[in-house]
């Protein structure tokens, strides 16, 4: 096995012509310099250099090694410099899982400090996080950015495995049309739409509206189901039904909508998750870091930061 060290020795000895001359160089003594030789060729089992009274000479298979070393040196070189800069987060590439109104909200701030960076590759998919969990185990994904219902705490079945970073509480607010009898109160009682047709989500969101409508004391009367907020609203400023809308997705813009607080404040949780026991690329510590603030400064009604 080659030793770089040994061959960095050797390499000086060549350069400079001596002993005592490469030992000055790589601030060792001499002895040390002949012993480094000594166990190279040991592992070689062959000369590297001529022993001489006027000094040493390097032998072809010496020479054609110390060649071998100073091209070696400046490869490692650049390869020490590009780690460092992957180290600093100026050269990587980062796999992003994110659901689509974090992907409106949150990520673009977030992203802006990387996206400048020309070395830098961003590979973001969108992803519910019943989907994320799955993508995140199989290496899919650096990190996921996720949501969760009822309380700040993460799903259990999260923790053994994943790390969890909070980034925001958003209320859930009733969307309703504009012309609804409701629609100019503050506050309303989830029970107050008890009669109402809805407009409700897929998989979690669509399950957590009937958990919410449950436990206010009445099955919800679905009229459709969308996996798009945006959609969803729309359906509603038509008429079509009422809906939860979380803080993040609301979409004042639509016509014809008017969103009122519901009691007793159905809530759903932003965070962050990444694989537990995995080395993290330095791009996602830092983007982790830029989502906290961005969600620190986000200035929405219903949110609330959770940024320890």
């Amino acid at each position: 096995m080659l030793d770089l060290h040994r061959l960095r020795v050797l390499r000086e000895v060549a350069r400079t012509g001596s002993f005592s001359a490469a030992a000055r160089e790589l601030r060792i003594t001499p002895s040390a310099v002949s012993q480094q030789i000594g166990a190279l060729e040991r592992s070689l089992g062959l000369p590297v250099v001529h022993r001489g009274p006027r000094g040493v000479s390097v032998t072809e298979p010496g020479r054609m090694l110390a060649d071998v070393t100073a091209e070696l040196d400046g490869d490692l070189g650049q390869v020490e410099r590009h780690l460092a800069a992957y180290a600093d987060g100026l050269v990587g590439r980062l796999a992003i899982a994110t659901f689509p109104t974090a992907g409106l909200a949150l990520l673009p701030r977030a992203l802006v400090g990387l996206t400048a960076r020309t070395e830098v590759e961003l590979d973001v998919r969108e992803s519910e996080p019943q989907d994320t969990v799955p993508l995140l185990a199989a290496g899919g994904a650096d990190l996921g950015i996720v949501y969760h219902f009822f309380t700040p705490a993460p799903p259990r079945e999260w923790a053994a495995e994943y790390e969890y970073t909070p980034l925001l509480g958003e209320e859930m607010y009733a969307a309703l049309p504009a012309r609804h009898p409701l629609a100019d109160r503050a506050e309303i009682e989830l029970a107050d739409l008890a009669d109402e047709r809805w407009v409700q989500g897929v998989r979690d969101c669509g399950l957590q509206t009937d958990q919410y409508c449950l436990a206010a004391g009445f099955p919800p009367r679905t009229a459709c189901r969308a996996s798009d907020y945006g959609f969803m609203q729309t359906l509603v400023a038509g008429g079509v039904g009422v809906a939860l809308v979380p803080a993040l997705a609301m979409a004042p813009q639509i016509e014809g909508l008017a969103f009122v607080r519901v009691r007793p404040f159905p809530h759903r949780y932003v965070g962050v998750l990444r694989r537990k026991g995995r080395w993290h690329p330095p791009l996602g510590s830092e983007l982790v870091d830029r989502l906290r603030e961005t969600a620190a400064d986000l200035a929405k009604p219903g949110i609330t930061p959770l940024v320890r």
